[in-house]
């Protein structure tokens, strides 16, 4: 049985909830608004999907990148700095017929380093088993209907060896510079749900 005041709570979005939680610790004395802006920025920065926009937009603007990238993502990656983990970091390329995504069916392995946390939905049953099964039907759920002459690719990723999306760049971003096409890259792009 719940309680009136237990319903109320369940109705406030967890984004509200978080907030006020922080508000009330930071209140208390108990956590430092400046350790909390350190984590978030830790997570969206350093460990979040930033890095790896940052090696979709080189390999995007640099050929010799994009190659050393597709054959050795772990030691491509550590030329930008970026390293992590786990172990072998595959990075497999999509195109205008070739539509690459990522799966773990066996738990919600995921190259952490690259895209930061993983999403609710990865590590769910019905993705990991859905997804292979039927990825064109669950990628259109998911709000991706890819014509029905692009080949759709499921890679399973491994606790040895995870995949990251190369995302098929979009039109009309000639002149961009690496920052601005950086921007444009999402968690999404580089899991494969979607396309930029």
């Amino acid at each position: 049985m719940t309680t009136a005041h237990e319903h109320d709570r369940q109705d406030v979005p967890p984004a509200e909830r978080a907030a006020a939680l922080e508000r009330l610790l930071m209140e208390k004395g108990i956590v430092d608004e400046k350790l909390i802006d350190a984590i978030v920025d830790r997570f969206t920065e350093k460990v979040g999907p930033r890095k790896g926009a940052r090696l979709v937009a080189r390999a995007w603007l640099d050929p010799g990148f994009k190659q050393r990238l597709l054959a050795d993502g772990k030691a491509a990656a550590a030329e930008l700095g970026i390293g992590g983990p786990e172990g072998e970091l595959a990075v497999v390329e999509s195109s205008e017929k070739l539509h690459n995504v990522v799966v773990c069916t066996l738990c919600s392995c995921y190259p952490w380093s690259v895209l930061g946390l993983p999403p609710r939905w990865y590590k769910s049953p019905e993705y990991r088993a859905r997804m292979v099964r039927e990825p064109r039907t669950l990628l259109r759920e998911m709000g991706l209907d890819l014509p029905e002459d692009t080949e759709v690719h499921v890679w399973d990723s491994s606790a040895e060896k995870r995949y990251m999306v190369l995302p098929l760049r979009p039109s009309a971003t000639e002149g961009l510079g690496e920052d601005d096409l950086a921007a444009l890259v999402t968690r999404d792009s580089m899991v494969g749900v979607s396309r930029l």
